[in-house]
């Protein structure tokens, strides 16, 4: 199977008229597996595409509401997906992940369908496991991407808008986290590339954020709204591709994965980049980055991401567990100095300050 650091990618409301010419090379049958509202989103739109061609679909089948092992190795055993050539991949990250993870423990190629614009998922080989009750498990690393990513922009746009929302949160993150942790570091050629290209992480989502947000609320398909659709998903899943793990994540993950063990953030439905846009604040404070906090913090106001503990349904009570968890992954061992818990505490307490003289 070909290795490469770029998926090929379409995007428009007509991208899944491209699935038989990209994917028949691969072999005769695919398995689409997904969550249920993006299979009902999707399944119409594949079928039509594959009409009266070679390539057949086995089956559609929801992945099980989490990105876990117990679910990978269950659906391992269903007859279709065993006899399927390759994997279609379909909803939001942890669907996609899913999917992906069980590609790569089966080798077979996979192919990508984004039913939200949320994460860099659809385009990146690492998947991200957790255990049943929603805590981060462990990453799955891979250096096979997927062949390909159907973007179709109209499903996109008619999904529920907060996950756009998201999306420009977690996208973010990785301008600031591979910046911070390729400091002093002596790159080569791919990681360079990838850092360099971490620029486009940043400026554009603040040139069209709030116009594609503002566009994805109206059902309105517009250069601006595929711009950011285009930053969310390729762009930052480029980022991953050329740079390695320990470049790729920081701190702003690492507080995410902090979060995962609250009850609340689950009860609430606090989705990942929602979380991961704090993460950055807390980031950039520990990095004593002022001028670039304060800048965040005013675009993430304009756009109703979280700037404090209480948008996150948290306070500073909860602060121990969430440290404890964030230092216990991999997102910060590679960074140019020690992150200590004081570190991050003294962050969210800085942070908390900064809400009240905002007043």
């Amino acid at each position: 199977m070909k290795t490469t650091f770029f998926p090929s990618y379409t995007i428009g409301s007509d991208a899944y008229g491209e699935i038989v010419k990209i994917c028949r090379p691969y072999g005769n049958k695919a398995v689409v597996l997904g969550g249920e509202k993006a299979i009902n989103a999707a399944e119409n739109k594949i079928k039509c595409a594959v009409k009266d061609s070679s390539l057949k679909i086995t089956g559609f089948f929801h992945f099980g509401g989490e990105a876990s092992m117990e679910n990978i190795e269950r659906l391992k055993e269903i007859p279709q997906v065993k006899d399927a050539d390759m994997i279609f991949a379909v909803g939001g990250g942890k669907a996609i992940d899913t999917g992906k993870v069980l590609a790569h423990t089966t080798v077979r190629p996979f192919f990508t369908f984004p039913t939200i614009a949320s994460t860099c998922a659809s385009c990146t080989s690492l998947g991200i496991l957790y255990y049943p009750d929603g805590s981060l498990r462990e990453y799955s690393i891979s250096n096979i991407p997927p062949v390909h990513i159907f973007i179709d922009s109209e499903i996109i746009v008619n999904a529920p808008n907060k996950y756009l929302w998201a999306g420009i949160g977690d996208s973010m993150a990785k301008y600031f986290e591979t910046s911070v942790s390729s400091r002093g570091d002596e790159l080569i050629h791919s990681q360079a590339m990838g850092v360099s290209l971490g620029n486009m992480c940043n400026g554009p989502f603040v040139k069209y954020g709030e116009k594609a947000l503002n566009d994805c609320r109206d059902h309105t398909v517009s250069p601006e709204l595929e711009e950011i659709i285009l930053g969310i998903i390729v762009s930052t899943g480029f980022v991953s591709n050329l740079v390695s793990m320990d470049i790729t994540s920081g701190l702003a993950h690492a507080v995410y994965n902090g979060f995962t063990v609250l009850s609340q953030i689950e009860e609430y439905g606090h989705l990942h980049g929602e979380i991961v846009s704090y993460g950055i604040l807390i980031l950039l404070i520990a990095d004593r980055q002022k001028e670039e906090f304060e800048r965040v913090f005013r675009f993430n106001k304009s756009l109703g991401l979280p700037t404090k503990l209480s948008d996150l349904h948290s306070s500073m009570k909860d602060a121990d567990k969430v440290i404890e968890k964030a230092l216990k992954g991999i997102d910060v061992n590679h960074y140019p100095y020690h992150v200590t818990p004081e570190m991050i505490r003294e962050a969210m307490e800085s942070i908390e300050a900064y809400n009240e003289s905002c007043k």
